[in-house]
């Protein structure tokens, strides 16, 4: 909390030095590119696929999970705010993640920073718009708590409908269990409740 007020106490004695100095604020305006997100805008329910593997998914099979997204601009148009819930086939919550993404016009990046609610973990994560897809590559801790590192593919989006993979590490990039969550995801808003 005290970081964030000093960081508010030094950008208003920016801009307050700037003005007494006689320079007018700079104009903001939001690059084209902070709008490549704008796809996950909305209320979305989810098929979620993790990759199992063993004897009990041999005996079982997959896990049927469900899950809603729902994302809606913030920032000032720089980015956006959402939240995934996955439920178990009974309904039974597996997982809540809130994320904010923001567009770098520096960088010409995304960041993304993410916050496990049920694990109270932070994870982020940087990417790009390449060919239609949205490509992001993270760093965070997995549910046993040990550090993992991702490769998500946010692809085939339409106005009604994308798909998410994600491959994840956990020997530093050495290896990686790609597809080892996938969700296919379908529009059921175009505004999202918050």
């Amino acid at each position: 909390m005290k970081a964030l007020a000093l960081s508010l106490a030094l950008a208003v004695a920016s801009i307050a030095h700037a003005q007494h100095a006689g320079v007018a604020a700079a104009a903001v305006s939001v690059p084209a590119e902070a709008a490549q997100f704008d796809f996950l805008v909305g209320q979305w329910e989810l098929e979620v696929q993790p990759k199992v593997s063993g004897l009990a998914a041999m005996i079982h099979g997959a896990p049927r999970l469900v899950g809603s997204w729902k994302a809606w601009k913030s920032f000032d148009g720089y980015g956006l705010d959402d939240e995934l819930r996955i439920f178990d086939a009974s309904g039974n919550p597996m997982a809540l993640n809130h994320s904010q993404r923001i567009f770098d016009a520096r960088s010409r990046r995304w960041l993304v920073s993410g916050l496990d609610v049920y694990r109270a973990r932070f994870g982020s994560s940087s990417g790009q718009w390449q060919n239609g897809e949205m490509l992001l590559e993270g760093s965070g801790q997995n549910a046993e708590g040990k550090p993992v590192l991702t490769r998500t593919r946010f692809t085939e989006i339409t106005a009604d409908r994308f798909k998410m993979r994600q491959d994840r590490s956990l020997d530093n990039g050495a290896t990686w269990e790609e597809g080892a969550l996938t969700v296919v995801a379908k529009r059921i808003s175009r505004k999202a409740n918050r």
